[in-house]
């Protein structure tokens, strides 16, 4: 007998195609069109409903690049629609969808006449029910059409015009297609469901498998009792035929699937913010409709700032959101006001992430997210267990690491250790997936997929379009509905991320420990990618913290006089904390987004200037006398940290001779010698008298690298990169100047197109020595960085991160540590072998490496650490980075952990004299340097207490007494947010002071009671 399956399966295909979905809606009427475009940006549906509205012809070409067009749409529907048993009147429209991936091209929605939103328009949800629009069988509304480019193109990665709006052209990007009321055959839609379903199923069982067969004949069966020229007719007996195969109860130890609804909507991306917040709107329109058609959908929504704005710019949808929140339905999880990236925001911003998120959460809806939900951040932070659990959370959410080039994770559900040794309970959904479809493709990969068996056996599923929003869909929750419980199948429950994480916790009692950070292992670029908006957030951050301190400082001294600014403060964070987003920060956005990020952080940056300016005039009063204002939590020439005094200067000043072309630098602490083309060829300091440059090798060398990586341009920086270097040797001119008493050598070089300028500067009293880099970018597909090859032989570095730092191996023994060839750090990276070690501090580069080799001359080991400075990706910004940078980096022999910590400040920090009337005090002092004070600032209540948060820096048990110098009238130990809990080591006295023994890295914020 032969083997029929194959045919049986392409006429099942070719039923579907050309019997079933035509006879969804059997038939139809086209709507008569009129149409408005808006000149430019979007405006208000008020806005555009005042406009004179002209005929449109159907089928029209239509939408310039980011264009919006808004339609009105009006008929009457046939007296007979609707009117059958199984049967409903709906509007289809189709815009001119140039695929089935909805969030990437044209999309739009539907309002009401009275300015109401009615749901969204996009691939695979073209429908609004007749029911929506009101009472009565005439049509009449209007739909905002969204001329949203095709960025993607196809994921070819071509450099494309449309990521900018003065290169995106004019030309319409689209064709109007079917816009018509149709009737829907219920049955027929529910049949195509079931085929759906059954035939995925069947796909995925194994070819011998019983279960195969007999759906195989059931879909053969269903074919043989149907009626191709009546399929409304006779989809009842096409679905009595499989109602038994659907009706087969999954295996007692079939695996089970918690779905839960998503739309992962990228808040920026290939798109701009501002239509992020239409996106959501579409998003969240859609899932309220369905929430009103299926009172036991879920769905989780993570971002608090994407909730903001629709508060801000859509009120009644966000009422609706609120009840659906009451209800049950709509579930805020995640607790981050965006989510984030982890690997570059400093440790304030990521507390402030939670503080802003929860609280958000909190106030509007009364709801504690107790999970954080990261599922597409390009890699996780070791240090995030700490500040999740601070925050009040207990779980974590990734999907991200399904994407490692070379290891795969071990295990899906397990425990997370950080570096202070906070465990937080994980999960990393087996469905590789944060957009599933519930297709049995999904549902059987997450089921073979799960690294648990036998220890565990439930894992989650996020289901719903996302990246470009569109959220879940009828078709999904169809497909729910059916796998709920079938034979072959995981069992899928509808439920909400805690549901899941409270049964995975009961069953799953001593999962396995995972120690440290995430690492990604791909998207390594995204450390280097768009430096502009990389320095703009690190000096956001450091502003920020000025301005809290100096604030806080200027209200509790000043006796009243002093508002402290919170509601500003706020709104400057969250804009900070919305563009940490994981696809703004890391540099992965289309030129519109980065153009958008870079005059954010030039007005955050004015706005915190006049802040601090503000208060600085308050704490010093009207005066000549000139005053250091050190916001460093260290001292600085001779003023203490986190107060304001006179500086001390340097006594013996910096010598410097020119010797063999080039220059020595001395200045009593370190000595650097630099050859004609202004490479270091030895650095040491008179502490130690260790030579920190490796025997006849450099530092200060430019090397440019090919960087053409294998796919995700603007993410990705592939190992091969490293075969294809040009040394920047060669200097162009080299000279000595004069600044105020440091000794300063600039070097001019070429790099390709780009000129380059470099100012090595020692300073009187220094420790390190600071090389400006400024570059006029004009490269293409070039990597640029900054390497200092160093007689250290160090096993592993040590990576600034927040709220402490990471090692990481300089060997590559596995196929882990090979993986991590690049590498992020903050404001610091430090190599050392015992009794000795270099310090590499930088003011607003993430990404680095460090290598190691043997030195065949002397058998010695090189331990070489490089910066990435600059990148040149062609997509999604062809023009990303060009133009002129200035990158601070300095570097500091003999120098430890605690020099390493004091360096990134102070290079991070810069000096801020003032002038005034007098000195002014710390409001908190630490007797400890180990221990570092992060942020100073009253507390988000309105109360006028006064918040601390510090951290253990050095990696050790360290113990101290922190005190404050005002009155208090208690101290409390509290979480993120604020509220009281408990500290270990933290002891709180009568006196305004607090003892203080905490383990490594250990974070504290303290409230402080006036």
């Amino acid at each position: 007998m032969h083997d029929d399956r194959r045919i049986t399966e392409v006429r099942l295909d070719r039923f579907v195609r050309e019997r079933i979905t035509p006879a969804v809606y059997s038939r139809s009427v086209p709507l008569s069109l009129s149409s408005w475009d808006a000149p430019d940006e979007p405006v208000t549906v008020l806005e555009a409903l005042r406009h004179d509205f002209v005929q449109q012809e159907h089928g029209a070409a239509w939408g310039k690049p980011w264009g919006t067009k808004w339609l009105r749409l009006r008929g009457d529907v046939p007296e007979t629609w609707g009117t059958e048993p199984d049967t409903a009147v709906e509007i289809v429209v189709d815009l001119g969808f140039t695929t089935e991936v909805p969030g990437f091209q044209c999309e739009g929605i539907a309002w009401r006449p009275d300015g109401t939103i009615i749901k969204a328009i996009s691939p695979r949800n073209q429908y609004i029910p007749l029911k929506l629009l009101g009472s009565g069988m005439s049509v009449d509304f209007y739909v905002e059409a969204a001329a949203n480019p095709d960025v993607a193109q196809g994921w070819t990665f071509a450099a494309m015009p449309y990521g900018d709006k003065a290169t995106a052209g004019t030309a319409p990007q689209y064709r109007l297609g079917a816009i018509a009321i149709a009737e829907l055959n219920q049955s027929v839609w529910e049949l195509q469901q079931d085929i759906w379903s059954l035939a995925g199923l069947m796909h995925e069982l194994p070819t011998e498998q019983p279960r195969r067969h007999e759906i195989l004949r059931a879909l053969e069966r269903m074919m043989d009792v149907m009626d191709p020229d009546n399929i409304a007719g006779t989809a009842a007996a096409g679905r009595e035929v499989l109602a038994e195969v659907l009706s087969r109860p999954a295996y007692a130890s079939a695996h089970q699937l918690v779905a839960t609804g998503h739309a992962h909507i990228d808040s920026a991306w290939l798109w701009p913010v501002r239509e992020t917040i239409r996106k959501c709107a579409r998003t969240f329109s859609n899932v309220v409709a369905l929430m009103d058609e299926n009172p036991g959908f879920v769905f989780s929504c993570s971002s608090a700032q994407q909730l903001a704005w629709v508060k801000e710019y859509y009120p009644e949808l966000f009422a609706r959101i609120r009840e659906k929140v009451k209800a049950g339905q709509f579930i805020p999880v995640g607790g981050m006001w965006v989510e984030s990236d982890t690997n570059m925001p400093g440790g304030e911003a990521m507390a402030r992430q939670f503080l802003e998120g929860k609280s958000f959460f909190l106030e509007e809806f009364g709801v504690e997210c107790r999970e954080a939900w990261l599922p597409d951040s390009f890699g996780y932070s070791a240090a995030l267990p700490q500040i999740v659990k601070s925050a009040g959370s207990r779980w974590f959410l990734t999907q991200k690491i399904s994407w490692n080039q070379i290891n795969r994770m071990p295990h899906h559900t397990f425990i997370w250790e950080g570096i202070d040794g906070t465990r937080l309970f994980t999960h990393f959904p087996p469905v590789d997936s944060y957009n599933s479809e519930l297709s049995a493709r999904d549902l059987a990969h997450a089921e073979r997929n799960y690294r648990d068996h036998g220890r565990g056996n439930t894992s989650l599923v996020p289901f719903g379009y996302g990246d470009g929003g569109g959220g879940p869909t009828r078709e999904m929750l169809a497909a729910a509905r059916r796998a709920a419980d079938l034979e072959g199948s995981p069992r899928v429950r509808i439920g909400s991320a805690e549901s899941f994480f409270t049964q995975a916790e009961e069953e799953y009692k001593a999962p396995p420990v995972w120690v440290g950070e995430m690492y990604l292992e791909l998207h390594r670029g995204t450390y280097t990618s768009q430096a502009q908006t990389k320095r703009g957030n690190r000096r956001s951050e450091h502003l920020l913290r000025e301005a809290e301190l100096w604030c806080a400082t200027a209200a509790i001294r000043s006796g009243g006089s002093f508002t402290y600014p919170a509601a500003e403060l706020k709104r400057l964070w969250r804009l900070v904390l919305m563009q940490q987003f994981h696809d703004i920060l890391p540099g992965s956005s289309i030129a519109w987004v980065h153009q958008d990020a870079e005059r954010n952080y030039a007005a955050i940056g004015g706005g915190l200037e006049g802040i601090i300016s503000q208060a600085a005039a308050s704490i010093l009063g009207a005066g000549q006398r000139e005053f250091l204002l050190n916001a460093a939590p260290h001292a600085r020439h001779g003023v203490p940290a986190l107060a304001a005094g006179e500086p001390v200067v340097a006594i013996q000043p910096v010598e410097a001779t020119e010797a063999a072309g080039g220059y020595v630098l001395d200045n009593g602490i370190i000595r650097a010698v630099l050859d004609a083309d202004g490479l270091i060829t030895s650095l040491t300091d008179y502490a130690s008298g260790r030579e920190a440059i490796a025997p006849g090798q450099r530092g200060n060398l430019l090397e440019l690298y090919r960087d053409t990586p294998n796919e995700w341009d603007a993410w990705d920086i592939d190992e091969f990169y490293r075969r294809n270097v040009t040394p920047l040797s060669e200097a162009r001119s080299i000279r000595l100047v004069r600044d105020s008493g440091t000794a300063v050598v600039v070097v001019e070089r070429l790099a390709g197109s780009s000129n380059i300028t470099q100012r090595i500067a020692l300073e009187a009293g220094g420790s390190s020595l600071t090389i400006t880099t400024a570059v006029d970018w004009q490269e293409r597909e070039k990597l640029l960085k900054l390497g200092f090859a160093l007689d250290v032989r160090a096993d592993r570095s040590a990576s600034e991160t927040q709220f402490g730092h990471v090692f990481r191996p300089t060997h590559v023994n596995t196929s882990w540590e090979a993986a991590k060839f690049e590498i992020c750090a903050h404001r610091w990276i430090h190599v050392a072998e015992p009794g000795y070690g270099v310090a590499v501090s930088n003011s607003s580069t993430y990404g680095h490496d460090v290598t190691r080799s043997i030195r065949e001359d002397d058998g010695g080991t090189t331990t070489t650490v490089r910066l990435s400075l600059l990148r040149a990706p062609k997509f999604p910004d062809p023009a990303a980075d060009r133009g002129h940078h200035e990158l601070t980096v300095t570097i500091r022999p003999g120098a430890g952990i605690a020099e390493a910590v004091e360096e990134g400040y102070r290079t991070n920090l810069a000096p801020r004299v003032v002038r005034g009337a007098a000195p002014v005090a710390p409001l908190f002092s630490v007797d400890n340097p180990a221990l570092v004070i992060e942020a100073v600032k009253l507390a988000e209540d309105g109360s006028g207490d006064a918040i601390v948060r510090l951290y253990e820096s050095w990696g050790q048990r360290s113990a101290g007494v922190l005190s404050a110098n005002f009155p208090v009238k208690g101290i409390q130990a509290t979480d993120l947010l604020e509220r009281p809990g408990e500290a270990p080591g933290v002891a709180a006295g009568e006196d305004g002071t607090v003892e203080l023994s905490l383990r490594p890295f250990q974070l504290v914020t303290l409230r402080f009671r006036r």
